[in-house]
């Protein structure tokens, strides 16, 4: 039986244990459930111009600094709270970011309330279904597509912002909704198989 260290994983995990961790046990599985999808879309528009690495090893402070992605709380967010959070050295302390993120609570609410949840809504743009890329090389993994791009235009439309197609492709993956583990990965199979 190989060990932890002997499993073939995709490389970009490094060797952060929170990097190996979230690969092994969220990156790429498909997500269904509301509020986690929430948290990827805004951790995702976190980490314009910088590397997930930052952004894995902020996560606990963000969740605390964020009520637990609670989208209903974040809506409601005043000029007091975002002061709060531009001066909490736990998270980014970008003044654009925080404010992007209670603008998109508040069109994650609209789009719950149209379309009965955000998840309804955010899978028709891969038909319900994960989009496999079966990919052996990191160097050949996409950086959007034209299901991100669909996605982003979309995202704007309804009043979402730091939802570039990008960004959008990079939510697709860590949710699931594009199979982009390496085939050599162990994960691969696993993902393809839900």
């Amino acid at each position: 039986m190989k060990t932890k260290k002997e499993i073939g994983r995709c490389p970009w995990t490094s060797t952060n244990p929170l990097m190996i961790n979230y690969h092994d046990e969220e990156w790429g599985i498909p997500l269904h459930d509301d509020r986690k999808l929430f948290e990827y879309i805004i951790l995702d528009a976190f980490q314009a111009g910088l590397s997930w690495n930052t952004i894995i090893n902020k996560r606990k402070n963000f969740k605390k600094a964020f009520d637990n992605f609670n989208a209903g709380k974040i809506a409601k967010y005043d000029s007091k709270k975002i002061n709060g959070l531009l001066n909490d050295a736990g998270i980014i302390r970008n003044k654009m970011k925080i404010n992007a993120t209670v603008q998109n609570a508040k069109a994650f609410m609209k789009i719950k309330k149209e379309f009965g949840s955000f998840d309804k809504y955010i899978w028709q743009f891969t038909g319900g279904k994960t989009i496999d890329n079966n990919l052996s090389d990191l160097k050949k993994m996409p950086v959007k597509s034209k299901e991100s791009d669909a996605m982003s235009k979309d995202l704007k439309e309804r009043g979402f912002s730091f939802v570039g197609s990008t960004i959008c492709y990079a939510f697709m993956q860590a949710a699931g909704m594009v199979n982009d583990h390496l085939n050599f990965c162990f994960r691969y199979k696993g993902v393809k198989e839900k």
